[in-house]
């Protein structure tokens, strides 16, 4: 199975009003392992970077002044991503602003069915919150100490790491990660069980025995145990 986790920086919070992707970072998940396949770019956005989005990505108009436009790299992201579902924290922001880059091409929308909200997940698991990417980072365990500023491939990285904290695929793999050493580690051993040279003797007493044969007396005439003692 493979899955496509993705994440986006923007100029803001409403592609409705002009803003524009400016960074992509997506990575291939493969039976929910990372394969080691990602696509990252920066996006010229063709507009001026507010003052707000810069202090959440540090992304300036005059550093993506030579990157390409979401055009020149359409072809490359459609087909990295293909016919596999995407994972995204807060999906309807990003899946806004991707369809939105495709609608001005006139090309096709991603389907929203084929995406997996891990906010969503996380809000089942976590009903309380707080759910934010740095809060379940902390909360499962994994170690976003890189994280001073947002950026979308190192976003990705991490949200594939709490997507399989979410849905315990993380823990599945520690544990077998863990069984295949342990089998490895071990030694097969052989345990070799002699006979006794001499029989034990008998711990029945005589009341036991009278006991017993009272018991056998009175079992009745169709009693299993007599078939058993008449074969003996």
């Amino acid at each position: 199975m493979r899955e496509i986790v993705l994440d986006t920086e923007t100029t803001g919070l409403d592609p409705a009003s002009g803003h524009r992707i400016v960074e992509i970072g997506m990575l291939e998940l493969v039976n929910h392992i990372p394969s080691g396949r990602s696509f990252h770019c920066y996006l010229n956005p063709e507009r001026n970077m507010p003052a707000e989005a810069f202090a959440v990505h540090g992304l300036s108009t005059e550093f993506l002044s030579d990157k390409p436009i979401f055009a020149s790299v359409v072809d490359e992201f459609v087909g990295f991503i293909d016919e596999a579902p995407l994972i995204i924290h807060n999906a309807a922001f990003d899946m806004g602003f991707v369809n939105s880059e495709l609608a001005r091409l006139k090309l096709p929308s991603f389907d929203y069915d084929r995406v997996i909200d891990t906010l969503t997940l996380a809000r089942r698991m976590h009903p309380m919150g707080p759910n934010s990417l740095d809060a379940l980072c902390k909360r499962h365990g994994i170690d976003n100490s890189r994280r001073d500023k947002h950026g979308a491939l190192l976003d990705a990285e991490l949200l594939a790491e709490v997507y399989l904290a979410l849905i315990g695929g993380r823990q599945t793999v520690m544990q077998l990660t863990a069984t295949v050493q342990d089998r490895q580690n071990s030694k097969t051993e052989i345990s070799v069980v002699s006979i006794r040279p001499e029989r034990l003797p008998s711990r029945i007493e005589c009341k036991d025995e009278m006991a017993h044969d009272f018991l056998i007396d009175n079992l009745g005439g169709h009693a299993l145990w007599l078939r058993h003692i008449r074969k003996n």
